[in-house]
């Protein structure tokens, strides 16, 4: 139930064991490509069912720690430079080490003695100073990758150098409500990312809110025509995927709908995709579906800035401030800004000095943000040296685990962070 590709589900397979009148394990389910990526993208529509009764479901069970709040993650694909984002612009280091690419002391937005904003940040700004920001220095993770793929896994799965397969949200999401409810978790992108893979929670991922739908294709066809058939029994394998499908077509129909239905006055500016997906964020928050973790995506791996840097960080870092600002702006007028908490990363910094095609490569630690009501806002954790550094790179002063456990446990509400992160890392004390 999406635009995106279809899954490779062993259909004849998938039958044989409907027809078994045997329980279909995890591991029979994991054979057949049904779990860990999502059941709505490939199952047709059946079945509808209204938000409230969604909701009312989402709720049912729930331990009530902070059951209004919603966590929304915002991933900067391509590792952003850190250092032309929050600009140490009374470090002498950073001016010799980038002579073309330093922000200048007169143009970066000071927020504090010696750090301020990419003066493309006016967004950012503005929530820093309404109180609503906090900037968490030098995050990442020991013995840190350079690959895009590798480190953004880790901060996909939480577990760095892990072989962890299933996401954080994904695991925060099965612990947090282990019943399973529709719609716990929505990831906006063409395809699902990582992060929100779980065992329990099967997320709603879908790129564009109007083609939410599909026919099926002839194995689908197949597959369902049979399990259509078997519709009478009380095989708990076949009550369990009966209710996977009423939750795929009502999931559908709603979130059509929202988007149908949103409007707003606010300006998103003209970033495309995020900003676009940050709406679609609002409305379905608007709709009062009982999500509690969206997860969008600034597309493209736009932040991979190697050649000729400074124009195109200077305008993506304008549309992702402004899109953020304008969403939080838009949840405040629906009536819902107190409930909603925003997470900003990237999987890695960019080197200290710049190249010679007057960008930056690869690097390790930067900082993350987070945007919400009711926070400490400023500066968390301490800035990397540009002195003792680790062959060129930024050390890590505070693991991004920690931003993690933050967001689980004072803004979710989750006691046990530990067990989901698998390891012990302090909350920031960002939260009152």
């Amino acid at each position: 139930m999406s635009c995106c590709a279809p899954l490779s589900i062993n259909w004849d397979r998938f039958m044989t064991l409907l027809r078994s009148r045997t329980f279909l394990s995890r591991r029979d389910m994991l054979r057949t490509g049904l779990c860990g990526l999502g059941i709505p993208l490939g199952m047709p529509l059946l079945l509808r069912r209204t938000a409230g009764a969604l909701a009312a479901d989402a709720l049912e069970g729930h331990d009530g720690t902070n059951p209004e709040r919603i966590l929304v993650v915002v991933e900067l694909t391509g590792g952003n430079d850190g250092l032309n984002t929050v600009v140490p612009y009374r470090n002498d280091e950073y001016y010799r080490a980038r002579p073309t690419l330093a922000i200048r002391g007169q143009d970066a937005i000071a927020v504090t003695d010696d750090a301020g904003f990419h003066p493309s940040l006016v967004g950012f700004e503005r929530l820093y100073k309404d109180g609503l920001m906090a900037v968490v220095e030098g995050c990442g993770y020991p013995n840190p990758s350079l690959s895009h793929f590798s480190s953004m896994g880790f901060w996909h799965t939480g577990v760095p150098n892990g072989g962890e397969p299933l996401g954080w949200i994904g695991r925060f999401q099965d612990a947090h409500t282990p019943q399973g409810v529709p719609n716990a978790t929505v990831n906006i992108a063409s395809s699902q990312s990582p992060a929100v893979r779980g065992t329990v929670h099967s997320p709603l991922v879908f790129d564009d809110p109007q083609q939410l739908r599909r026919e099926g294709t002839d194995g689908e066809k197949h597959a369902m025509s049979g399990f259509a058939s078997e519709m009478g029994s009380a095989n708990p394998s076949l009550a369990f995927l009966r209710q996977t499908a009423r939750n795929a077509e009502e999931s559908g129909a709603l979130v059509r709908d929202a988007w149908a239905s949103y409007r707003t006055p606010v300006d998103y500016g003209i970033g495309g995709g995020l900003s676009s997906d940050l709406r679609k964020v609002a409305a379905l928050i608007s709709a009062r579906l009982p999500t509690r973790v969206y997860y969008v995506t600034y597309r493209g791996n736009a932040f991979d800035t190697h050649v000729h840097q400074a124009d195109l960080h200077s305008r993506i870092l304008m549309y992702a401030a402004d899109a953020v600002r304008a969403f939080v702006e838009d949840v405040a007028r629906i009536g819902r800004g107190d409930d909603v908490a925003v997470m900003i990363f990237s999987e890695f910094g960019r080197r200290i000095e710049e190249n010679a095609s007057q960008g930056t490569d690869h690097g390790t630690a930067g900082p993350m943000f987070i945007v919400g009501p009711s926070l400490q806002g400023g500066f968390h954790g301490a800035p990397s040296s540009l002195v003792n550094t680790d062959d060129g790179n930024l050390r890590m002063t505070t693991d991004f685990r920690r931003v993690y456990s933050t967001m689980i446990s004072e803004w979710m509400g989750h006691a046990d962070a530990s067990t989901i992160l698998k390891g012990d890392f302090e909350p920031l004390g960002v939260f009152s």
